[in-house]
């Protein structure tokens, strides 16, 4: 049944579908802008949750696909806020019958950037104009201002600026919706800022039971270790949620932190996994977020891991020692420059290979505000890009280089601390041999190369030829 808005005759001036929690606060904060919003739901219910919430908004909640594509002003604008997956293809399906030249429609869910690839091609082949778009916030930033991660069509992305730069966030440099660039750029976009944050929150998990675990602090002092962070060169979003969640009480044992009530296994929803799959298939190590992705599956097996802390876990480990509060931040900014440099890494491989075009500037810029992972030093990132577009990695940037070669020691000796006194630090320790492999200019692959030309004939080159494949006869011994 529609529930028309205001005036009736008027038409919507863009529509959402999908009227969940996200979906509901987008529109929610379209309104707020000014606009004439349609809806869809297949729950009846949730549109009519969204009209009663918000009376003096400009809703037009439609009984069908068709009726709300009918009510919209052209070319049309809609939003699609539905879950990742067959619920994508199956609303264009019934969208497509309704569209016209040049109306345009937004996925704005965590769509698998291969699926964009596909629903782009499809969209060429008709009339309509398709757009993925990341979003970044949750669902407070949905209603507030997220962080907008448009890619695909240019001249549908010209179209809808003007309504998504009225409701992205806003920071220092401006709105957080940038045009990500060509194809399916938008959600591989949001891949990466999830597997960066995937990364992120392992790292900050780690850091928070140091404290805890090797450093014997209370809850309560966690939280202000993570606030008193929180003004230096750590500030971020996910650090500040962190010393809230250590000030909150168990509502059914008054005084206990909730946090040690909660089950120590982690939820997924599949962007992690993407991460580290798409990195694989473009050869660039990102092995911060892989450890990351690996700690929640193995978190997963609570069962498992209570049988083998019996079977398996050592007696002898050696108190957490030689570490203090400053050597644990400073660690944990080397780790976190770490898992950015690799998701930069990936963004700045991908964009060249799929023929993307991302501006790794504006993406920082668009990360400032609004979404999971802003944090202050992103705005260092914007500029380090913005000066040197063509910079092989950030973690090489002059304005970061002397600060991750400072830093590193702090790391060294966390994560030496953390595995004598037997406390896993996977992320912690994945960052550190990143950074120790990056900066040895002679490693041991020359030994992985001679294994490979013994059994395999598959050559070598040598350090005074390094043009000129070698194979050698490999001596065996006596046997």
């Amino acid at each position: 049944m529609t529930q028309p808005s205001p005036d009736s005759e008027a038409l919507d001036d863009v529509a959402v579908v999908g009227l969940g929690v996200m979906g509901a606060n987008l529109a929610r904060n379209f309104a707020r802008r000014g606009l004439r919003v349609g809806g869809f739901d297949l729950d009846p219910g949730a549109g009519a949750r969204l009209a009663a919430s918000e009376p003096d908004g400009q809703f037009c909640i439609s009984a069908s696909l068709a009726e709300m594509v009918a009510r919209l002003e052209r070319p049309r604008r809609i939003i699609l806020l539905v879950n990742a997956g067959p619920a994508v293809d199956a609303v264009l399906d019934g969208l497509a019958p309704h569209l016209e030249a040049d109306d345009i429609v937004v996925d704005g869910g965590n769509s698998l950037y291969t699926d964009t690839d596909r629903r782009n091609a499809r969209a060429a082949s008709e009339v309509w104009r398709f757009v993925g778009m990341g979003i970044s916030g949750g669902s407070e930033g949905a209603l507030l201002g997220p962080s907008l991660m448009p890619g695909g069509d240019v001249e549908a992305w010209r179209r809808l600026s003007p309504v998504l730069t009225a409701i992205s966030a806003k920071s220092a440099s401006g709105p957080c919706v940038t045009y990500c660039g060509r194809g399916s750029a938008g959600h591989f976009v949001k891949m990466t800022h999830n597997g960066i944050e995937y990364g992120d929150m392992q790292l900050i998990a780690e850091a928070a039971t140091l404290l805890r675990r090797g450093l014997g602090q209370s809850a309560a002092q966690v939280s202000a270790t993570f606030a008193a962070w929180n003004e230096q060169e750590l500030d971020s979003y996910l650090i500040d949620i962190t010393a809230d969640i250590f000030l909150a009480d168990d509502p059914q044992q008054p005084g206990a932190p909730l946090v040690d009530a909660i089950v120590d296994q982690a939820g997924q929803k599949g962007t992690g996994r993407w991460t580290v799959m798409a990195a694989i298939e473009l050869g660039v190590p990102i092995p911060t977020i892989a450890a990351a992705l690996d700690a929640r599956a193995l978190s997963s097996g609570r069962g498992l891991r209570l049988e083998a802390e019996g079977a398996l876990r050592p007696r002898d480990a050696e108190p957490f020692a030689g570490v203090d509060v400053d050597t644990l931040r400073r660690a944990l900014f080397a780790s976190k420059m770490a898992s950015y440099t690799q998701g930069f890494a990936m963004l700045r491989a991908a964009s060249a290979e799929r023929d993307y075009g991302i501006d790794l500037a504006e993406v920082a810029r668009i990360w400032t505000a609004g979404c999971i992972i802003r944090a202050g030093f992103l705005g260092v990132i914007s500029e380090t890009y913005r000066a040197d577009p063509e910079l092989p990695l950030l973690a090489l940037a002059p304005a970061l280089a002397p600060q991750l070669r400072e830093a590193t020691p702090a790391l060294r000796r966390t994560v030496s601390a953390a595995a004598l006194a037997g406390i896993p630090v996977p992320a912690l320790s994945a960052s550190l041999g990143w950074l120790e492999t990056l900066a040895t200019a002679r490693g041991s692959a020359n030994i992985i190369q001679a294994q490979r030309d013994y059994f395999g004939s598959h050559t070598y080159r040598r350090i005074d030829a390094p043009d000129v494949p070698v194979h050698t006869d490999w001596p065996r011994r006596g046997r």
